[in-house]
């Protein structure tokens, strides 16, 4: 009898047992070794999708609890007064969340001042956790990314920019769209961000104004990244002609060191003094570009492309598809955001390219239309599916140098449009 309540116990306690008691988290299991099939069998963004998928993963293994936070102990203010701990002021919110020692049930109501006192400690994933919450992780990537992109195309054909910023458009276009479907304005900007394929950005922003939505929106954000691709080239072929996708563009000017080097530091001054809230991302971006282009840091330009880019990549991955559980993934609100975010991707392609189209009339024919489907943040896969639609209409075609400068210019709006979010609702 004793060895059958052994039994009974251990399968109570074991994962096992997790799983006959919720379900739910066989989906979520699922889902992630699909993730993680796609990662590396498919070779879809497998540097942040394989993280994000196992993450996914180790969130969802019942009791393991590597994303509980840490458990505290509770004291009355009658028995602590004067002591060490942190004063909690019982509110109606927090009463139902509060895990009482025997001895204070009943005692404690709406109103009530306890003492919180650490007990337990957190699962690791939740202290690595935090450099999503506090917003450190994002513009660490994207002082790598800095290192490892050049601004020449951008610099040497200035007007580029306007490709990158017309793919915007995506972003307040989707946010629009959002909020006719009811989600309220921090929910809606979080969503919209989607549009411009830049997945740190994503993170950063939904780590600020919606904590909730980030598993579903790091997923999307990331999936569509990968699948630019399958979705762009139906989109840039509708909106141009056989004669658009033909044009051969003018070899770039060289752009000197010089320009190289003020750049950065122009950038960083003029969009941080007009949308401060956008410099964390700005700042980092251009601090790694700075790097790269004036030759005197090599070490520095080399860990940030490198050794940080790859230990940031995998705590971000990981611990973002951590906050991906049953109770906030499968729901409708998650498929609504899939949808919306593939019609966000879609809008900005196409706002690209509708640009490109104005710009090719303006020039004379001089600018090839399908680079402005490069003006999404996917650097530089953006870039290069410009250079294969291209090419499948004039082999002697090369896009890929022209095509990376509203690429690039895709990077810094999608940092900027997350600004002006961030200020609008943060």
């Amino acid at each position: 009898m004793d060895i059958i309540k052994v039994f009974e116990g251990l399968a109570r306690d074991s994962g096992i047992g997790g799983l006959i008691a919720h379900p739910q988290t066989l989906i979520m299991l699922a889902i992630s070794l699909v993730l993680i099939y796609l990662a590396i069998v498919k070779k879809f963004e497998p540097l942040l999708l394989l993280p994000i998928a196992f993450g996914m993963l180790l969130a969802n293994i019942p009791l393991a609890g590597l994303m509980n936070p840490p458990g505290y102990t509770y004291a009355l203010e009658a028995f602590r007064n004067g002591q060490a701990g942190t004063p909690l002021m019982v509110t109606a919110e927090i009463l139902p969340q509060l895990t009482l020692p025997r001895e204070l049930a009943g005692l404690v109501t709406e109103g009530t001042m306890l003492y919180q006192y650490a007990g337990e400690s957190g699962g690791l994933l939740y202290y690595l956790y935090q450099g999503v919450k506090l917003g450190i992780y994002p513009p660490l990537i994207f002082l790598g990314v800095g290192a490892m992109t050049d601004f020449g195309p951008l610099i040497a054909n200035p007007k580029s920019l306007l490709l990158g910023a017309a793919a915007q458009f995506g972003i307040f276009g989707t946010f629009i769209v959002a909020r006719a479907l009811g989600f309220s304005p921090p929910d809606a900007s979080s969503i919209a961000i989607i549009g411009g394929a830049d997945g740190p950005t994503a993170i950063y922003l939904t780590g600020k104004l919606a904590p909730h939505l980030l598993g579903p929106i790091a997923v999307a954000a990331y999936s569509y990244m990968a699948l630019v691709p399958v979705i762009q080239p139906p989109i840039m072929k509708a909106l141009t002609t056989k004669k658009e996708r033909m044009v051969v563009m003018e070899q770039l000017r060289p752009v000197s060191k010089r320009e190289k080097i003020v750049f950065p530091i122009m950038v960083t001054l003029v969009v941080s003094l007009l949308l401060p809230a956008a410099t964390p991302l700005i700042g980092m971006l251009m601090l790694g570009n700075l790097f790269r282009e004036s030759f005197v840091v090599d070490r520095l330009s080399q860990t940030a492309q490198n050794e940080l880019m790859n230990i940031v990549t995998i705590f971000l991955g990981v611990t973002v598809g951590a906050t991906a559980n049953a109770a906030t993934f499968l729901t409708l609100q998650t498929i609504k955001i899939i949808v919306i975010g593939i019609a966000a991707f879609s809008f900005g392609t196409a706002s690209g390219v509708l640009l490109g189209k104005v710009m090719n009339k303006l020039s004379g024919g001089k600018i090839n239309p399908l680079i402005g489907s490069a003006g999404v943040s996917a650097v530089p896969m953006a870039a290069r599916v410009s250079q294969v639609v291209g090419q499948q209409e004039n082999p002697g075609n090369f896009l890929l140098m022209h095509a990376m400068g509203p690429n690039v210019a895709g990077a810094i709006g999608s940092a900027i449009a997350a600004g002006v979010l961030l200020s609008m609702y943060g």
